[in-house]
């Protein structure tokens, strides 16, 4: 597997707007903010972040690879839970700072570490001037302990 090396993105706004070589905006921690969508209906069911070896990987195998920051280390989504992303399609916006993909979720169908489908399951209100989350998808597909274990 060869691994794709990133030109840095052009300095002429017109050729980084039209089509050519991609060329993503990493941020000063060498992260590009990652949109994922499901390919069918489009719901929204994750943010992540890649770095340039999660990005070529993603691009080489079809399968969605990220960073963590949090454990400072590379994780291709799916690995533990079998809940794999295969990615259907890769979009980057205009200045090539986020990458969007759609993907087609293996396994349970879940993406989120609780189980549920997406890890958007909760909504915002205001609750006497508090802002406070509701749980409006509580479905798991998995039990998360069992396939994580008690953490």
């Amino acid at each position: 597997m060869t691994m794709i090396d990133f030109a840095p993105p052009p300095t002429d706004k017109t050729r980084l707007e039209d089509a050519g070589t991609l060329t993503p905006k990493f941020d000063a921690h060498g992260l590009v903010t990652a949109v994922v969508t499901d390919h069918r209906d489009g719901e929204l069911l994750m943010v992540a972040h890649m770095n340039a070896e999660a990005l070529a990987l993603t691009i080489e195998t079809g399968l969605a690879h990220y960073y963590s920051r949090s454990r400072k280390a590379l994780w291709k989504k799916g690995e533990s839970s079998g809940n794999m992303q295969k990615v259907r399609e890769i979009r980057v916006d205009c200045d090539q700072d986020a990458i969007w993909l759609k993907v087609e979720v293996t396994g349970h169908d879940a993406t989120c570490h609780t189980g549920r489908r997406s890890c958007f399951y909760r909504s915002v209100t205001l609750d006497g001037g508090e802002a406070k989350t509701v749980i409006v998808d509580d479905h798991r597909h998995f039990d998360p302990h069992e396939v994580y274990g008690a953490s």
